[in-house]
């Protein structure tokens, strides 16, 4: 049986990795006591006791934490930002490429993707690869999530009986454009210059939509909707966590709006390609706390594992 360790197992997304692991018989999960959390030697203890210790702690933790595993047989999945633009981490996203998926399955080390970063890579990647655009394409990118994402402390305050009035409209932020995506995005999409991101958290529990906006004069040639379209079905066919929708989006509602919350509590991503021959819009739809976070660390473990990678997330 695999001994599975979450080392800030009490966060949202340690929460919702436990949640996933229900009715995994093949796995046993090494729980940690309360008053022990924060203890070194006893987070040391069961990440060297554990085969997969999953980090759901913040960048610095999780830095610690990769320090105290001392076994080298540990295999550890962060889902922090701390690692995920090292050469040295595999990047926790199996469809971008075989070459991603090969590293994954081999690796020790594994970065979860944030969950901007995975609406964004699943659309910019394909595109830069695939020749549709220059690296020096200025990308811009604009993304609406739920609050869920923005950790305990908002949380509570979007459900508490105190709610600011400003935190029933959708809010704006990371504005000065230092969002800790960023340097995940510009790397992993190999890009010349960091997006310009525009990122907005909203009223609502979980789900996300991340969208980028294309000029067919300015990719390297003029392509159309159709051909993007029939690019992204080639460059994600038989990948089971990523669903293409046919031109604009057979899920889409008749009257043109696409829903950010669709997907929350599920573990895949939808791509929709819209737009016409001038302008081109692509989206991505996902659960921030699904495929843009412990949904992915879920898939990575089945994939290190040799298994199928759905299991439990199906």
């Amino acid at each position: 049986m695999t001994k599975i360790f979450i080392d800030g197992q009490e966060g949202t997304t340690g929460l919702k990795i436990l949640e996933r692991f229900q009715n995994r018989p093949d796995l046993e999960i090494l729980k940690i006591a309360e008053e022990k959390r924060k203890d070194p030697t006893e987070r040391a203890k069961l990440i060297n006791s554990s085969d997969f210790t999953f980090l759901c702690l913040p960048d610095q933790a999780a830095i610690e934490a990769v320090s105290l595993a001392t076994n080298p047989n540990v295999r550890i999945i962060d889902a922090s930002t701390a690692h995920r633009t090292n050469p040295d981490w595999a990047y926790g996203f199996p469809e971008l490429s075989q070459a991603h998926r090969e590293k994954i399955k081999t690796s020790k080390r594994v970065a979860v993707p944030g969950c901007y970063a995975s609406g964004f890579a699943a659309l910019v990647y394909p595109l830069v690869a695939n020749g549709f655009i220059a690296p020096d394409y200025p990308v811009t990118c604009s993304a609406v999530s739920g609050y869920s994402g923005a950790g305990k402390k908002a949380i509570a305050v979007y459900e508490g009986a105190d709610k600011p009035y400003e935190y029933n409209s959708p809010r704006q932020y990371a504005l000065p454009q230092q969002h800790k995506h960023l340097p995940e995005m510009q790397q992993i999409c190999g890009l010349a210059e960091k997006p310009i991101f525009v990122p907005l958290i909203c009223d609502y529990y979980s789900g996300m939509v991340v969208t980028i906006p294309l000029y067919p004069k300015m990719m390297k040639k003029r392509y159309t909707p159709d051909e993007i379209l029939s690019m992204f079905k080639t460059h994600y066919a038989n990948q089971p966590l990523i669903k293409v929708a046919d031109l604009m989006g057979e899920d889409l509602l008749p009257d043109g709006f696409l829903a950010a919350n669709t997907l929350s509590g599920k573990n895949h991503m939808e791509l929709f390609v819209c737009g016409n021959e001038d302008r081109i819009v692509l989206s991505s739809r996902l659960d921030n706390l699904g495929k843009g976070a412990s949904g992915a660390a879920v898939q990575c473990l089945n994939i290190m594992l040799g298994i199928d990678e759905t299991t439990g997330l199906l």
